[in-house]
């Protein structure tokens, strides 16, 4: 049967598997024949590289260095297909994670740092809608802030029109340019090639102790509920456990962000700027949480960075 050559299809039907085990890169030993479970080889003028299970390096006492999940993606892809390597590359690349493919006769294959197997199958599964996350760049800019004023041309408090340019706008580009402003925090979502989402977290504090600000997050109007919001939640957190934040807090919806682990920060000792915002004041606390800041026990009261100090 002959392969898919159509790049939409293939990334929609791509259907990403975990081989059972850890793999490894090996050289094989000049002049010795090949044994055991070889998975792939490599023969280059420099030497023979072979792939296989660590287990079974260790088992014929061969060195190796890097540790990886093999995942295959199931689509039967034509060896003439054109964009399939590059566009999974890429996304992987974004979020981070290395990757080394091996093209068979039927499939691509993949091999990702074993630790980030999961996160590697998380950006596939964005990948298979044509969505990737990456880090916001100044290019960017003029982009978000109009995906911004369509993403609050409605108010979340009232539910109606606003007028003029939504003060979120204003605040973005203000954030954009604060001594606060961390670039590894400003992340966007694309589809098709264009901006459809974007979330910024900002540097706060906790009585002195670094934490995070999200907000404003933003998703094209039309492309709500889909699920671009939840993967730019997923994606800051998972970024902020990495960076060995405390934790990250927002003001928003009691139905929504607890499905993301947040909790109300009055439970967790932490004062909100307004005391007015009670439950709807929220953190998800990380790895990096102080046990105490504030001199009665408590975590002390969080701030946000400037800008939103002048709303």
């Amino acid at each position: 049967m002959a392969g898919e050559s159509d790049l939409t299809a293939l990334l929609a039907n791509m259907h990403p598997v975990v081989r059972e085990g850890d793999y490894v890169y090996a050289l094989w030993p000049h002049g010795r024949p090949l044994e055991g479970g070889v998975e792939a080889a490599v023969r280059e003028a420099e030497g023979l590289t072979v792939v296989l299970r660590r287990d079974e390096a260790e088992r014929l006492g061969l060195e190796y260095d890097f540790v990886a999940a093999w995942i295959t993606l199931q689509v039967h892809s034509a060896l003439e297909a054109v964009g399939l390597t590059a566009a999974v590359s890429s996304a992987l690349g974004a979020a981070g994670i290395s990757c080394n493919v091996l093209a068979g006769f039927h499939h691509d294959h993949l091999l990702v740092p074993a630790g980030d197997s999961v996160h590697a199958l998380e950006v596939l599964a964005l990948l298979q809608k044509g969505l990737v996350l990456r880090t916001e760049t100044p290019a960017d800019r003029e982009e978000i802030l109009a995906l911004t004023a369509a993403a609050f041309s409605i108010s979340p408090v009232t539910g109606l029109p606003v007028e003029g340019t939504p003060l979120e706008v204003g605040l973005l580009q203000e954030l954009f340019e604060c001594g606060e402003y961390l670039p590894e925090f400003s992340i966007v979502a694309r589809l098709g090639g264009e901006i459809v989402g974007h979330v910024i977290s900002t540097r706060g504090s906790l009585d002195g102790h670094a934490f995070l600000g999200l907000g404003p997050i933003s998703v094209e109007p039309h492309l709500q509920r889909r699920g671009i919001g939840s993967a730019l939640m997923r994606e800051t957190a998972r970024r902020a456990e990495a960076a060995g934040e405390a934790g990250i807090a927002l003001l928003g919806s009691t139905a929504y962000y607890p499905r993301f682990g947040y909790v109300p920060a009055a439970s967790l000792g932490i004062e909100a700027p307004e005391p007015a915002w009670g439950e709807h004041f929220q953190v998800l606390p990380l790895s990096g949480m102080p046990n105490s800041a504030a001199p009665d026990g408590g975590l002390g009261t969080f701030r946000y960075a400037a800008p939103f100090e002048r709303l």
